[in-house]
């Protein structure tokens, strides 16, 4: 699908921060020509520079007057998206579906903004940096067949995809993926400085703490167990993982923690809404 794209109806992508540059990076892995993808950011680091040259892709400071999208991607922070879209509607036509990787920003702030609802709201998360990412998806009114199928074809570059039917669900695809990653990296913090604690050199816990999260988590990926069941699998009766575990599970304590954190990351996505 990603080949329908073209100089004269091109992938226009605003904002090229981590995100954004995790998606170009994987579109043009995946073989999207360069001639197709119109990169529009406002602040060009050096290293986007480089891979301008390198590719050949057009790079603009400001949305360019005689380019019309095809696929419109923005990926700039919430904070900043009601001064962006008025000058980037005149990239947009009949013809164009719209890409939302914005927190919090609904579907209608797009369409009343754009003059359009063929948009799809989706929220990917960090680890699309190494093409493993997952990214929630939902779509508005008029997002057509051939939209959904290239959409999914994109967004498939920097890992799995999720359609959801309710757009309302996005806040909670980004209470528990969009923001997970966070909650997994500050457990490797939190279990560094517990071995630290313990008495181990804070070094040593915390590549021990590092590597065991990076091992379970690529266990998790190629196992076709459950999480439960890969659980099971390391915790001997009466032994040392029982017993952390004790204190983990016990009261379902990690389980009303998590809780707690998704609910107050979903009520701050459904604030940054306005």
């Amino acid at each position: 699908m990603i080949d329908t794209l073209s100089a004269a109806r091109p992938l226009v992508l605003v904002g090229c921060g981590k995100m954004g540059g995790a998606m170009l990076a994987g579109w043009l892995d995946r073989g999207l020509a360069p001639s197709a993808v119109v990169v529009v950011e406002k602040h060009v680091s050096p290293e986007l520079a480089a891979l301008a040259e390198k590719h050949g892709f057009r790079l603009e400071t400001a949305a360019p007057a005689n380019v019309t999208a095809r696929v419109l991607l923005v990926a700039v922070k919430p904070q900043v998206l009601d001064g962006v879209l008025p000058a980037i509607k005149a990239l947009v036509d009949a013809g164009t579906a719209v890409i939302s990787v914005v927190a919090g920003k609904t579907i209608a702030t797009f369409a009343n903004g754009l003059g359009t609802e063929r948009i799809v709201r989706t929220i990917p998360n960090t680890p699309a940096q190494v093409g493993r990412g997952i990214t929630g998806a939902a779509c508005g009114p008029a997002v057509t067949a051939e939209d959904r199928d290239l959409v999914g074809a994109l967004l498939a570059t920097i890992g799995r995809l999720e359609w959801v039917e309710k757009e309302e669900h996005i806040d909670l695809v980004t209470a528990v993926s969009g923001s997970g990653p966070a909650y997994v990296f500050h457990m490797v913090e939190a279990l560094a400085a517990a071995g630290a604690a313990a008495g181990l050199p804070a070094d040593l816990a915390a590549r021990l703490a590092r590597a065991t999260v990076e091992g379970a988590g690529e266990l998790l990926f190629q196992s076709p167990e459950s999480p439960e069941q890969l659980r099971i699998n390391v915790t001997s009766p009466g032994g040392t993982t029982a017993a952390a575990l004790a204190v983990m599970m016990g009261g379902d304590a990690l389980t009303k923690l998590m809780t707690e954190a998704v609910a107050a990351a979903a009520k701050r996505s459904r604030e940054l809404a306005g």
